[in-house]
Order: C-alpha cells, then structure tokens, then sequence
C-alpha cells in the first residue's frame, strides 16, 4: 500500500480482487480505504502475527462467505477465503511453500493430497468456481526460467508438478492463462536478489483455476509483470457474465 498499490487498483477498477501472504491482522488495517473504493472486503489471517493470510475484496456483496476449509492446521495459517455469488464462487488460496526445509516441504506434500479432494468436493457444492492465488508450484518448464537447474526445487519438484497436472486433469480444473496465451517467458514471481526481475529470471506460481463449467465463460486472462508492489505481480482474468 506504501508502494501505490491503491491508486494502482483505483485505475485499473477490478469487481473482485484475491490477496495472499496479507501477514496482516485487521486491526492493523485502516480497512475505510477498501470502502471509499467500493469494496466490500473480508480478511481471513493467519493466527501467527506477520505471516501468511488471504483476503478478498469485491464490488458485489457476497451471498456467504467460506473462512477456512475446515482443517485446523491450514485453517490456522489462513490458507483459504472463499466468496459465493449468485453464479460463481471465488477463492483465494496461499498455497504453502517448501523451500524452508525437509519438514514444510512435507507438509506442503499433505496439503497437497488434501487440497486436491478438498478441490474435487467444491465442484459438487459450486457449479462455477474460480481458485485464484498463489499455488508456490510451477508447472512445466516453460514456467520457470531455468528448469534444469531448478529440477530439485521446492516449487518445481517432480511431485509439485505432477500434483498440478492432475489439478487440471482427474481434478476437472483449467489453467485459465494458458487457455489464452502458450507463450514462454510469462512469470508471476521473481526473486529480490541480482536484479531478476528486470532480467525476467522469474517463476509462474500463481493462477488463476477455473472448474470445467467455467470453460465457456472465460474471455480473457493475462500476466501484469508492470505491477511493482510486490514481488509478484497480479494475474487478471475476464469472464462473461
């Protein structure tokens, strides 16, 4: 927000808005600023002060509000927000990330194996449903700069990357910006050090998911890498209402 962020989102005026890794309490937030931009806004923060989080803003006000995804260990790092329209529900979801060490990199293997049924579940409650965040994997090799070296990276790990496959395989789920643009060289996070964002050298880890119901909805989804508030950048997708 000190990086003009807000001033940033004015201008560019999106009906919802998924925020992740907040590390914010709402009482550390004048939250009048999301209301004077017409947001209805709800905060779903980890327990642990300065870490992790979601949030969601949104023009529309929700029919329900989905905190947690009721699993006390993910639900105490604030993992999942989820909002519920008339005809499609959005989340916003901070996925956990393994590069810490051998014992988060095993619980980012768990809620993996979770998440997925927890995924599959949603589809039978929601019949058009967005997941939107930051999934800490990429893809395939085309989702990150140097593949070779990265192969025994957290984040692009061979499990990683076969768990996202069948996100979008058994799991019925669309990477909507690749629906739109199969182009190499399309990152969402770049590291701070030795300038790799102005040397491109990032990673693709975060998405926007769409369930299979959605496939004709979807009119157009890109990257905006001249974003600069944050070491991400925002990933906007279009749908047809």
């Amino acid at each position: 927000m000190s990086k003009g962020w807000l001033e940033w989102l004015q201008t560019q005026n999106p009906d919802v808005v998924c925020l992740q890794e907040i590390k914010a309490q709402t009482d550390q937030l004048n939250l009048s600023v999301f209301n004077d931009l017409g947001y209805n806004s709800y905060w779903y923060s980890a327990e642990k002060k300065g870490y992790s989080g979601v949030a969601i803003l949104t023009k529309q006000k929700p029919l329900h509000v989905e905190y947690g995804c009721a699993h006390p260990l993910y639900d105490y790092e604030g993992r999942t927000l989820r909002v519920d329209f008339q005809d499609v529900s959005v989340m916003s979801l901070y996925a956990p990330s393994g590069t810490t060490g051998d014992i988060r990199q095993q619980f980012k293997f768990e809620w993996m194996d979770f998440f997925f049924n927890y995924a599959k579940g949603l589809k039978e409650m929601t019949s058009n449903l967005l997941i939107c965040g930051d999934f800490n994997i990429c893809h395939r090799p085309i989702d990150i700069h140097n593949p070779v070296s990265n192969t025994k990276s957290s984040g692009f790990l061979p499990e990683e990357r076969a768990w996202m496959e069948k996100m979008l395989t058994e799991g019925g789920y669309i990477d909507t910006f690749r629906q739109f643009n199969s182009n190499p060289h399309q990152y969402t996070w770049w590291s701070f050090r030795a300038g790799s964002r102005q040397k491109n050298l990032g990673w693709r880890i975060d998405y926007i998911l769409a369930n299979e119901a959605m496939q004709s909805r979807l009119s157009t989804c890109k990257i905006i890498p001249d974003a600069f508030h944050s070491d991400h950048c925002p990933v906007e997708l279009a749908i047809d209402v």
